[in-house]
C-alpha cells in the first residue's frame, strides 16, 4: 500500500469573502516538487473569480483517469509484446446532475489514439482487449461511479 500527498494552498485576496467576492485561484504542490496553478472552472463560478488558464479540479480528475489508463495500457501492451510508439488521448468529462440531484461528473470519455511500431499493430479486437485490461487495472477507474467510455481513435 502507498500514500499519495498533495498540498493545496489558497490565500484570500482582500475581496469580501462573505459576499462571495474572492478568488478561487490556488496552488497545488506535489511531493516531487511539481507545482500547478489551479482554479475553479469559469464554467462553475463567475469568470471574475476564476482563472481559465489554470487547471480546474474537473479537468485534473479527467486527466488523472486518462493518465492512469494510459500507463496501464502501456504496461499491458509491453507485457504482450506490442511496441507502442505514441499515445494521445483527448479525454473529456461531462458535468451534470447525478441520481441524487447533485452536480457531478456524469460521464467520462477517453479517446486514445495509439501508434505501434512495425508493419502490424493489434487487430481491432486485440486493441479493445488491451484497453479493457488497462481500464480494469487502473486504480482510479475502480472508484469512479460515472460511466466511463473508451473510444479508440
Amino acid at each position: 500500500m502507498s500514500t499519495h500527498r498533495a498540498t493545496i494552498t489558497w490565500q484570500r485576496d482582500g475581496g469580501r469573502f462573505i459576499g462571495g467576492d474572492y478568488t478561487r485561484v490556488h496552488r497545488w504542490r506535489f511531493d516531487g516538487g511539481a507545482e500547478i496553478t489551479a482554479s475553479a472552472s469559469p464554467e462553475v463560478v463567475p469568470a471574475a473569480y476564476a482563472d481559465a488558464s489554470a487547471v480546474d479540479p474537473e479537468e485534473a480528475f479527467v486527466a488523472s483517469l486518462a493518465s492512469c489508463h494510459m500507463l496501464w495500457f502501456l504496461a499491458t501492451a509491453q507485457r504482450e509484446g506490442w511496441i507502442v510508439d505514441g499515445y494521445d488521448d483527448e479525454a473529456s468529462g461531462t458535468l451534470g446532475r447525478g441520481p441524487q440531484g447533485r452536480m457531478q461528473l456524469v460521464s467520462i470519455t477517453l479517446r486514445p489514439r495509439v501508434t505501434f511500431a512495425g508493419a502490424r499493430g493489434p487487430s481491432t479486437e486485440e486493441l479493445a482487449r488491451l484497453h479493457h485490461d488497462a481500464h480494469q487495472s487502473c486504480f482510479l477507474a475502480a472508484v469512479v461511479t460515472a460511466p466511463m467510455t473508451i473510444e479508440p481513435r
